[in-house]
């Protein structure tokens, strides 16, 4: 008979670490665990300390095996920690998907994981033959146009974006130098978390925050720091855009777009503005020589969702000149953007 281990079984040798194309393989399951993670509060659960699978389940009404299992594997990429006893922690990453922290993804993760991406990149297969893009073939309407007229994804859209931005754009706003006094327009500006960033570092300026009607009224420049410096407009960017100001912002829009529409959208800028006034281009800026550069997802995020794309400085400048601009300099920022500063003519 053969003799009882002294100790149970165990698999601690070293394996064969996951290729690069087993981790893409897998990307839709990470993306649909954090996605359930995040819509069952479990990093609000963990605010103030670790807690065990069970412990969470209780709380969170959720069951402690498969939550187990889902933890578990997000732990593996660093975004929650294990304890000896087999507690489950926050990280600095899982810190992010908390409600209402500073610097909290939440929203930017419910969105991306949303139903509208993934149907939209289901259709990459097809967008590579057609060039159209997933989401109008699973949609039937443009991106924009869904999110006007469907409320719930509209909100999600703009609470996402003011997640993601909220630190991008101090750190936009220090890198500029912007003037002592004058009006800054910021045309798209969304709920205007530039906008706001821009008015508290310089206190001789005043703005106005342009975008669709719905969009404004949800605006976060009601702050006694700010009062008597700003108002907001409603309209149409392809339309007309606040006339008389001495410095525009188009951060984030022209991304969104394909060329075409983009000089309709900088001709209509191009309008509003006198000679010498300066436009703010802040967007993503590739690299000439293909290197890469964290904004290439998101460039595929554009091929899949919109007709937009992410663009090099000389694409830039050739969309700028056209439009009857001159580029003046591109200023990296420590965010994913640049500056792309150019002069109307």
């Amino acid at each position: 008979m053969a003799a009882t281990p002294a100790h149970p079984a165990s698999d601690n040798a070293p394996h064969v670490p996951a290729t690069p194309l087993h981790d893409l393989m897998y990307g839709h399951i990470y993306a649909s665990a954090l996605r359930a993670v995040v819509l069952h509060g479990i990093a609000d659960h963990l605010a103030d300390g670790p807690l065990s699978a069970g412990e969470l389940a209780a709380r969170s009404g959720t069951q402690a095996g498969p939550l187990h299992r889902v933890l578990r594997l997000l732990a593996m990429r660093g975004l929650f920690r294990t304890d000896p006893d087999g507690a489950f922690g926050l990280t600095e990453g899982s810190e992010a998907l908390r409600t209402g922290v500073p610097g909290s993804r939440r929203d930017a993760v419910l969105l991306f994981t949303d139903a509208m991406y993934g149907r939209s990149a289901a259709g990459l297969e097809d967008t590579l033959r057609t060039g159209e893009p997933g989401f109008e073939a699973a949609y039937g309407t443009p991106f924009f146009e869904h999110l006007a007229g469907t409320p719930d994804a509209g909100r999600l859209f703009d609470t996402a974006m003011s997640s993601l931005t909220g630190g991008v754009n101090e750190q936009i706003a220090g890198s500029y130098v912007f003037p002592d006094g004058g009006t800054v327009v910021d045309v798209a500006g969304g709920r205007g978390g530039l906008l706001r960033a821009v008015l508290s570092r310089s206190p001789g300026l005043t703005g106005v925050l342009f975008d669709r009607p719905g969009t404004v009224t949800d605006h976060l420049l009601d702050t006694a720091e700010l009062a008597g410096r700003w108002r907001t407009e409603g309209g149409d960017l392809f339309t007309a855009v606040p006339e008389g100001g001495d410095l525009y912002l188009l951060k984030n829009i022209l991304h969104d777009w394909p060329d075409e529409d983009c000089l309709r959208i900088l001709a209509t800028v191009r309008r509003a503005m006198t000679p010498g006034t300066r436009l703010l281009v802040i967007d993503a800026v590739l690299p000439a020589d293909g290197s890469p550069h964290p904004a290439v997802p998101l460039d595929i995020v554009m091929l899949m969702v919109l007709r937009g794309r992410e663009r090099t400085a000389a694409e830039f400048e050739e969309l700028l000149t056209r439009s009857g601009f001159m580029v003046r300099r591109v200023l990296p920022t420590p965010s994913l953007t640049s500056v792309v500063e150019a002069e109307a003519v």
